[in-house]
């Protein structure tokens, strides 16, 4: 008895630490996004060399928007969109804009005289030597942890009470749950940071558009990007959702019948061509017909996902072929995975180069709706690579 108090007693600390350091954790991702949108922001504003416009019209933001400030080199406030520049203090001596002056840079969180809450500063060196800063009202981690302490007593309570009558159990339950709340925080954390590109873009952009800061030339090229960061986030969205159906196949209504790789091949290569053609890469198929027990759609989803990538992820005048022997395989001669990289490919949101991905469209996703698929076929996937020489993936069915 004595021992399976001593026990409880350590878990009800591990899940005080475990909630203590996954909000710090999570803040910290939080203060990182935050920043990262707000850097945004501060780009968009000075590519558009709109600070003496906004001057000029005394634009004025919503309390509950961004706060824009500009700052001569001297210290003194140019322009703010929350106060009347006029009667604010020299912003020379503040953090953020020293380090700006500093190094280009700067960035902090503290509590705002003038908003009266805690902000997130962001402060961008402009050419001429004056400073943009722009601030987000935050809560602080203590409001964060404060808004889930009198859940973790509660848990608390109840799992001590649980563990004295079912002890081997609840502790690989409890094992369980955090490990699968460490998978959903994860995962939240990589959707929350892939949402947030295109979301910036479209945000920054429509309200440049709305408050008439855009010439009519600007304004289509506004529009462009935001309907092409909108087809992206479309994109995104539709392959979180497949994942989601993919992770619970007893949810989804799978047909099972005799199919025809070969035959699922041959659509594939003529749904691809247009793609190809504007990536300038060639395609071609060669095999017999291998028939194995599969759902079609899912089939056709994975060849496609597979050629999509040979193709997206090649270079111009690459080739891309496809072979149906007694397996699929996919083969490009594009730019190949580095070997330190190819056990990770398959992960959600994993992507080798970030930056290509996002001039490709890829969303990170591909590959791994590719292994759920497969897992549901109980099909074993194999990867060769090498970089600058390509990529070889072969998917090899159960008979």
């Amino acid at each position: 008895m004595i021992k399976n108090i001593k026990f409880v007693f350590v878990i009800i600390v591990s899940i005080f630490l475990t909630v203590f350091l996954t909000t710090i954790v999570s803040y910290q991702l939080f203060q990182k996004e935050v920043f990262s949108g707000l850097s945004s922001f501060a780009e968009i504003l000075e590519e558009l060399d709109v600070m003496e416009q906004m001057k000029e019209s005394k634009f004025v933001n919503p309390e509950d928007e961004l706060r824009i400030t500009w700052i001569s080199e001297h210290g003194s406030v140019l322009y703010d969109s929350y106060a009347d520049e006029m009667v604010l203090n020299n912003h020379g001596d503040r953090p953020e804009i020293l380090q700006a002056v500093r190094e280009g840079e700067g960035s902090c969180v503290r509590r705002s005289q003038t908003m009266g809450e805690s902000i997130f500063f962001y402060a961008r060196k402009r050419e001429d030597g004056s400073v943009i800063r722009i601030a987000k009202e935050a809560g602080s981690i203590w409001k964060v942890y404060g808004r889930t302490l009198p859940v973790t007593l509660l848990t608390a309570v109840l799992l001590t009470g649980v563990f004295m009558f079912f002890f081997e159990r609840i502790r690989s339950q409890h094992q369980e749950t955090l490990k699968n709340a460490k998978l959903r925080q994860e995962f939240a954390a990589n959707v929350s940071h892939e949402l947030k590109t295109p979301l910036t873009s479209i945000s920054g952009y429509a309200e440049l558009i709305a408050n008439g800061m855009a010439s009519k030339k600007e304004g289509r090229h506004f529009a462009g990007e935001i309907h092409a960061n909108a087809q992206r986030l479309l994109t995104l969205i539709n392959d979180i959702l497949r994942l989601s159906e993919l992770d619970d196949p007893s949810g989804q209504s799978l047909s099972f019948e005799s199919v025809d790789v070969y035959e699922v091949a041959v659509r594939c290569m003529d749904m691809m061509k247009p793609v190809a053609k504007r990536h300038h890469v060639s395609l071609s198929l060669h095999g017999s017909p291998l028939y194995i027990h599969a759902d079609r759609g899912l089939l056709e989803e994975l060849l496609y996902n597979l050629c999509d990538n040979a193709v997206r992820y090649n270079k111009k005048g690459g080739h891309v072929w496809i072979a149906v022997t007694d397996r699929l395989m996919v083969r490009d001669d594009g730019i190949g995975i580095p070997k330190k990289h190819q056990k990770n490919v398959f992960q959600r949101f994993y992507r080798v180069d970030k930056s290509r991905s996002k001039k490709t469209g890829g969303t990170g996703l591909g590959l791994a709706i590719v292994k759920h698929i497969a897992q549901v076929h109980n099909a074993v996937i194999t990867l060769e690579s090498d970089e600058g020489m390509g990529t070889i993936i072969c998917v090899k069915f159960p008979k």
